[in-house]
């Protein structure tokens, strides 16, 4: 079974987060005067890509964690007629799970969707957070994550980050190669933050602590995921969505 077990009662999370307050310094240049979440792809800015696939799985609310040139980012959101979409702006970087905690009071005391603002995924819109909202179960999981083949994640050149086992759960890649990649897509528990250390932090340890207690599970794509964290990325990823939509993939 290459995914966790489908529980289809489970209603989709009606809340979001999209982390977006990185400074995007893998893109070099590119980020001085514009924030990486507003780069565009396709013709479309990072950030709406996530939007649209957030707005497609029926989320109400999205908070967005801001930083780098955060004014700017603020205003393109405000953009948006819906879905309701408040601001978390950090007058310094509290890295990813920091920035979860402070967003938390708009997030609720249910599981939510979380997003990288840089996140290319060529499938139509909503489809994929379905599938993992189908696949969630409360009683089980902490921490849901949206996983791709390593070997069909295009532009990617790592050593891969978790390996799955039969029932779904994850286990962080040890030696040599794991066969899946995060691709930065998720659903969280609130639970999974208790007992967060003080100050910035990653999301990483919200999962080590939830795959300690094997309530870190993953779900794997089936569409195509593209890593945007360098120029020549953003180019194929930008090439590709032109492709697809061409071949009417959505």
């Amino acid at each position: 079974m290459s995914g966790a077990e489908t529980h289809t009662a489970s209603p989709l999370p009606d809340r979001a987060m999209i982390l977006a307050a990185g400074r995007g310094t893998r893109l070099g240049t590119l980020t001085t005067t514009t924030p990486k979440p507003l780069i565009k792809v396709g013709g479309r800015a990072l950030i709406d890509l996530a939007l649209e696939q957030l707005l497609a799985a029926d989320v109400q609310r999205i908070v967005v964690n801001t930083h780098h040139l955060g004014e700017q980012v603020q205003d393109h959101v405000r953009r948006w007629l819906r879905p309701e979409i408040i601001v978390s702006r950090e007058t310094s970087l509290l890295d990813t799970g920091g920035g979860i905690r402070q967003a938390s009071r708009w997030l609720g005391i249910n599981p939510f969707f979380v997003m990288n603002s840089d996140v290319v995924w060529l499938d139509p819109p909503g489809r994929g957070l379905r599938r993992m909202a189908a696949q969630w179960c409360n009683k089980r999981m902490d921490i849901l994550l949206m996983l791709v083949s390593a070997i069909d994640a295009r532009g990617y050149t790592g050593l891969g980050d978790f390996n799955m086992l039969a029932d779904g759960r994850l286990e962080r890649r040890q030696h040599s190669m794991a066969p899946f990649v995060f691709t930065g897509g998720y659903i969280v528990h609130p639970r999974a933050l208790i007992g967060a250390p003080p100050g910035p932090f990653s999301m990483n340890w919200a999962f080590d602590q939830a795959e300690a207690r094997g309530r870190l599970f993953g779900m794997r794509f089936d569409g195509q995921w593209i890593d945007t964290g360098t120029p020549e990325r953003l180019h194929l990823a930008g090439e590709e969505m032109v492709h697809a939509r061409q071949g009417e993939l959505w």
